[in-house]
């Protein structure tokens, strides 16, 4: 049986940042996953996976950036939330377990990029923003493509940031939810409920998680 979440701050270079710790009864490892640049760990993907992981061994670090704690509106730049999941990462490496990096929008595109410089195990990337809405040519994927490690992408087949489609070849392994859209919203006409939408995110991550041994 799992135990209750805790939250714990942290100082880091940016300002204090915030982790909800949601612990496995027996973990074998943790993911650290952080929201995107319109919102916060609210997010229907991530409270997902916080619900569904500990019960397989997974504990869920829900990582609130510095400037949503701090109750600004707007993120600042990328170099700025490095910074912040640099200054966290000492804390969601304390419990001596293995670190899978991840986090949805921006926050995947942060795990990325500081994936090899901070020993992280793996990278889960929930809607990757390839691209900006209608401007394919402003690809980001070398990101994506640079982390070093096992690589999880979960895409909705709808995101106007990068469908599924649009991804190039790569050692990354692809996940998609039909229909979805950047926030993993799926509309009525789907045939999809959210619950099941969700579903189909968890299990695809629960199935990556196991193949990493």
């Amino acid at each position: 049986m799992s135990r209750q979440p805790r939250t714990q701050n942290v100082t880091t270079d940016a300002g204090e940042a915030r982790i909800t710790w949601v612990p496995a009864a027996a973990p074998r490892r943790v993911l650290a996953v952080s929201h995107g640049a319109g919102g916060g760990i609210e997010a229907r993907d991530l409270q997902a996976l916080a619900a569904a992981l500990p019960g397989h061994g997974v504990t869920v670090a829900l990582v609130e950036q510095p400037w949503r704690v701090a109750g600004k509106k707007v993120a600042p730049a990328p170099k700025t939330l490095d910074t912040g999941w640099r200054g966290l990462w000492p804390a969601l490496a304390a419990p001596g377990l293995p670190v899978i990096a991840g986090g949805r929008s921006a926050g995947a595109r942060v795990a990325c990029r500081t994936a090899t410089e901070l020993g992280a195990a793996a990278v889960l990337a929930l809607s990757f923003p390839l691209h900006p809405p209608g401007r394919p040519e402003k690809s980001r994927a070398d990101e994506l493509l640079g982390t070093g490690v096992p690589t999880l992408v979960v895409q909705g087949g709808n995101d106007p940031f990068g469908k599924p489609g649009e991804f190039p070849p790569g050692s990354y392994t692809l996940a998609e939810v039909p229909h979805g859209d950047h926030g993993f919203a799926v509309p009525k006409r789907s045939g999809l409920t959210e619950e099941q939408a969700m579903g189909i995110l968890t299990e695809a991550v629960t199935g990556w998680l196991t193949s990493l041994g």
